[in-house]
């Protein structure tokens, strides 16, 4: 099974695009488990995905999407991120397209890490419902709570899109940070909100998507739902316009939790998907 189902033409590891990396880890979850089982869950729902993009008005595999071998789990969350770096590393640098399907957000870390070393000079876009900007939690600076601390020693070209919830620590640590955030109520009062986005980013982006950004509304699946999240049309344009207005050279979906027998999250995960394969071939 790959993501999408495509026939062996369109999916062959060495002549695709596109390789969606499975990474099932869930080592530092602190609410909610079951995000080991997202990969499969969206590639399975991916299946059903139309392949005929109704917004673009066309079908967007031709490029090719390979599906990876799943990232074997670590003992820990930084052993993790390193085993994701390696598995990304090769792929970026041969200026393909890595689409990561998590997992829990700490997978990220590897992920830009592996793209800061193929690239010069990345950012990263981020959606999600939390701030994650602990220096650590639970004693582990590789939590998943610390997903953006970690990838500010990276790059500190960062954007927050969707935030509506943070600690005390966190506020006041990062209260410049904090005023920079373009949550859902900024997205509701300035028209403008993606042209704010854009500003924060450079010319090369890295996307990271928490599937908790989106209301539970609409993506109930997952491990720390915040009420109060974007829309479906909200990130949709705002990926469609870093997409078409910056180079994305590579994204990932994450915190998506199975909650059998729906699966509305994981469909929802494997659409959006398939819309940031389109969006970065327009």
């Amino acid at each position: 099974m790959n993501f999408l189902d495509l026939p062996a033409e369109y999916s062959h590891p060495d002549r695709s695009r596109y390789v969606v990396l499975p990474v099932g880890y869930e080592g530092t979850v602190s609410f909610e488990s079951g995000t080991g089982e997202a990969p499969d869950a969206i590639i399975g729902a991916s299946c059903h995905v139309e392949l005929f993009d109704e917004e673009l008005g066309d079908e967007f595999y031709g490029a090719g999407i390979a599906t990876h071998s799943p990232v074997p789990p670590a003992s820990d969350a930084a052993g993790m991120c390193e085993r994701v770096r390696e598995a990304a590393d090769p792929i970026c640098r041969a200026g393909r397209f890595p689409l990561a399907l998590g997992g829990e957000h700490s997978v990220t870390v590897g992920m830009v890490q592996a793209a800061a070393a193929a690239y010069d000079d990345i950012s990263v876009l981020v959606l999600d419902a939390h701030a994650d900007l602990r220096d650590q939690y639970e004693g582990d600076r590789f939590s998943h709570a610390c997903v953006t601390s970690r990838i500010l020693e990276t790059t500190d070209k960062v954007c927050q899109v969707g935030i509506r919830s943070y600690c005390r620590e966190e506020f006041e640590r990062h209260s410049d940070r904090v005023r920079s955030f373009i949550t859902p109520a900024v997205v509701e009062s300035d028209p403008s909100w993606t042209e704010r986005a854009l500003a924060m980013l450079g010319n090369r982006v890295y996307v990271s998507v928490d599937i908790d950004a989106l209301d539970p509304s609409i993506a109930p699946g997952t491990g720390t739902p915040e009420p109060g999240g974007l829309t479906w049309g909200q990130v949709l344009r705002l990926l469609r316009e870093v997409c078409s207005k910056r180079e994305v050279i590579g994204a990932d979906i994450v915190e998506v939790r199975p909650l059998p027998p729906s699966r509305v999250t994981e469909f929802v995960a494997a659409r959006l998907g398939y819309k940031i394969i389109a969006y970065t071939q327009k």
